[in-house]
Parts: structure tokens; sequence; C-alpha cells
């Protein structure tokens, strides 16, 4: 049983990826070829006309967001601690300090209530993140934000595809950020990532930064960086982008199924919990339980694969001890993070494979 399988993906759509690759093969535009261009153009067409570019990472498109909004020493940047390290790492390497704010005890984002206490005066942007497919309340975070005149980067890495309040995600706030790496619900077959803007300016400030900071051929005018995105990273998403909205209600449906399968088994498991105004690519399904390693170690001696992602939340992580931040400072993120455990997720899961997993995860409970 493969964790997320990408082979079954793969052999779906393979022809058509192997007919993109080949065109660029022929055409040698390797780097920023017309399959960019069209990648961007789809997903400016998805996200309703916004500003797109495609970049090297996830984590570039947070870093070039951050550059382009011209944030470093003496800023500080508000983001939370359950999280992949690139949405922090990404400030620090700036030399802005990280600001955490602990997340809601149901979705795992940010918590819009505690946001409010943790902004200042040096707090010059906001990125909240859409944790395992679902998006952060980007509305109440987006009210706070708009009062105290601060841009907001959605962190889309794991949540590009769902919705929030019937928009969809990547564009709920000023800058949105998505991941192509492999193992996301749209991702390539490398690193790659992209960035979506509804301002014309901020845009095309971010598309020089991702190419050295040029304006034109010999002409640099500001520092920038090597974030290009490769044309056959690009030809991979185009190929897998045929599917994705397929794919998404796929993983709802065995989102569901793990719903109605370990719903019974509370409170010693607690299911994950989506919003009504949100939808999910299910990025992942985590449950909570009081002893995560002797459940995973269980599913392994049955040939099951799990992850506890973000066990060490990053506050915890030795990199950030200058801030000051010790155990108990974000009580909810540290909860989940000893408690976390994902279950085998991807469209092409099979029921016979996700019953094996239900069942047990039944039987670990049940027994005597």
């Amino acid at each position: 049983m493969q964790f997320i399988d990408l082979k079954a993906q793969q052999q779906r759509i393979r022809a058509d990826i192997d007919q993109r690759i080949a065109a660029v093969l022929d055409h040698g535009q390797y780097i920023l070829g017309p399959e960019v261009r069209e990648l961007e153009s789809v997903l400016s067409d998805f996200l309703g006309g916004r500003h797109v570019l495609g970049v090297s990472s996830g984590t570039d498109a947070l870093l070039i967001a951050l550059m382009a909004l011209d944030i470093g020493p003496g800023d500080e940047v508000v983001t939370v601690p359950y999280t992949w390290i690139s949405t922090a790492e990404v400030v620090a390497l700036l030399g802005a300090r990280v600001v955490f704010v602990d997340v809601e005890g149901d979705t795992w984002n940010m918590d819009p209530e505690l946001l409010s206490k943790a902004i200042t005066d040096r707090t010059k942007a906001i990125i909240p993140v859409g944790i395992y497919g679902q998006p952060a309340n980007m509305r109440e975070i987006g009210k706070i934000a708009k009062q105290r005149g601060i841009p907001v980067i959605e962190d889309a890495a794991q949540c590009f595809g769902a919705s929030h309040h019937g928009e969809n995600s990547g564009g709920l706030s000023k800058i949105g950020t998505a991941s192509f790496f492999p193992s996301k619900p749209l991702g390539g077959y490398g690193d790659g990532g992209a960035i979506f803007t509804d301002d014309a300016e901020l845009g095309e400030k971010m598309r020089w930064i991702h190419v050295h900071g040029q304006s034109a051929k010999h002409t640099h005018p500001i520092v920038g960086l090597n974030g290009r995105l490769d044309s056959i990273q690009a030809a991979v998403v185009l190929s897998k982008w045929s599917i994705f909205s397929e794919e998404i209600e796929l993983r709802q449906g065995i989102a569901d199924r793990y719903n109605e399968g370990l719903g019974a088994l509370s409170p010693q498991v607690s299911l994950p919990c989506l919003r009504p105004e949100n939808t999910s690519v299910w990025a992942q399904y985590t449950i909570l339980v009081e002893d995560p390693e002797a459940l995973q170690e269980y599913l392994r001696e049955k040939s099951i694969p799990s992850v506890s992602y973000y066990c060490r939340p990053l506050h915890l992580q030795p990199v950030f001890e200058n801030l000051g931040y010790e155990k108990g400072a974000f009580p909810v993120t540290e909860q989940i993070g000893e408690q976390c455990l994902s279950l085998p997720m991807s469209p092409y899961l099979s029921e016979e494979d996700q019953t094996l997993v239900i069942s047990e995860i039944q039987k670990f409970f049940n027994r005597s």
C-alpha cells in the first residue's frame, strides 16, 4: 500500500505526460518555455484573472512574495507554528522576525482571535497556512489585516484547489502561493510553485525578482534570485490539471469513507473538522490519537504506512530558539503535534486498501 499513490495517477495520464515532455525536448526551451506561460494562463483563468507567476518551488513563492513587499530586518511577519518550516524560514532568510500565533483546535489553522493580539507596529505581513488541504479562516484574517493595513500572503501549498465561502484558494488575499511538490494534490515531478496576486504592479515586481531582479535584458533595477520554473515541470502540472477537479472529488469520497469508518471511535480518535464555508483538497487525512507512535507501529506491522507531520512544531525547533518561545507557548499546536497521525490518502487509494486501514484502526482501539 502506498501512502500517496503517484504511480496509479501516472498510468492514467502517461501518454499525455510523454507527449507534453516530448514537446519540451523538441522546442528546447527548458526554462520559462511556452508550457510555463500556458500554465500561468490556465491558473489565472481558474482564479478569475489574477496575475500568476510560475516559480521554482513553493518556498521560493513565499520568499519572492516577501521580497516584493520589501520585508527585511526590523520587520515582523505573523504565521503559525504548525506548518512545514518553509513558511517561517523565508521570513528569517530576509532578516525579519517570525511571530507565531496558535491554531484553532478544530481546523488546526491560524486562530484569528489570537492574530489581533500578535500584531504590532512592526508587523509587515501575515501568512496563514491551509493545513492538510483546508483554507484558513481567510475572511476573518483579511478583515483584521485590512483594519491594520497589513498585506496577507496565503500559503496555499497544501490547499490549492479548495475554496472558502465559494472563492478559490490562492485568490483569497493580496498574494497567494502554491507548491507543485510531487506529493501535493496538484504536483509535478520535481520542485515547482506559483504566486497569485490581484495587484499588477506587485505582480510585475515579483516577475522581475524571479529572474534575478531583471526588468529587461541586462537591466537589473532590484535584487532578485533564480526562481524560474522549468518547462518540463510546467508540462507535467498541465497534464495533471486536466484531471485535477475529478481527483478532488475522489479525495473527498475517500475522506468521507474515513469519516464514516472511524467516526464511532470517538473520543479515542479525533477526526479532521471541515468548516461548512470551506471545501478541502484533502492533501492529507489526519487524525488525533493519544499515542500516535503506538498506532503507527501497529499499522506498520500490518504494512500500512502513516506519517506524523509537524510532531515537533516550529517554535520548538532549534533554529528558532532565538525567538524565545518555550514549551507551552502554543498549547493547541503542541497537542496536535503530539497526537497527529496522517493516514494513506490519494485519489487512487482503493476501497479495499482503505477498508483495511479502517479495519485495523478499529481493531487497535477495540483490543481488550
